[in-house]
């Protein structure tokens, strides 16, 4: 007698061949998906300190109390839209008599953080969920 034996999978052996490749990709998606948002943490802060290499640009040209708000420029507007387009939300806040100024972000990892840069220099991340809770009256232009 002549048999023919079938080479091949079983069933079994293909679903676990399945569930292990599925864990495998689950477990590479979860941390892809981290690094892709501290890349965009970089991308906001790194967008916060252009802002503030911009303002001592724009205060060596412009003294205070003699033009526009500098929150008003073009350097900030096109920071925001790069903030914006990293996952974050810009805010600023102004005084055109006085040209202080505070600018801030959520953070992507840690939504429970934002990082602020203000007028006097200050570079700083904060636990807070709002940017507006730690911008100061414009008035002192300050990160809390």
């Amino acid at each position: 007698m002549n048999f023919k034996k079938n080479k091949g999978f079983t069933i079994i052996e293909l679903l676990v061949v399945i569930a292990i490749i599925s864990v495998l990709s689950s477990i590479v998606l979860v941390n892809v998906t981290q690094y892709i948002n501290k890349s965009k943490d970089a991308a906001i802060k790194g967008n916060l300190a252009t802002m503030l290499t911009n303002a001592a640009v724009y205060f060596e040209a412009t003294p205070a109390g003699t033009g526009a708000t500098y929150v008003a420029t073009a350097q900030v507007t096109a920071a925001e839209a790069a903030i914006n387009t990293a996952g974050g939300t810009a805010a600023h806040y102004g005084n055109t008599t006085t040209q202080a100024w505070c600018a801030c972000s959520p953070e992507k990892v840690t939504s429970t953080t934002v990082f602020c840069v203000d007028s006097t220099g200050t570079k700083k991340e904060t636990a807070s969920t709002t940017c507006a809770t730690q911008c100061v009256t414009p008035a002192t232009g300050a990160c809390l």
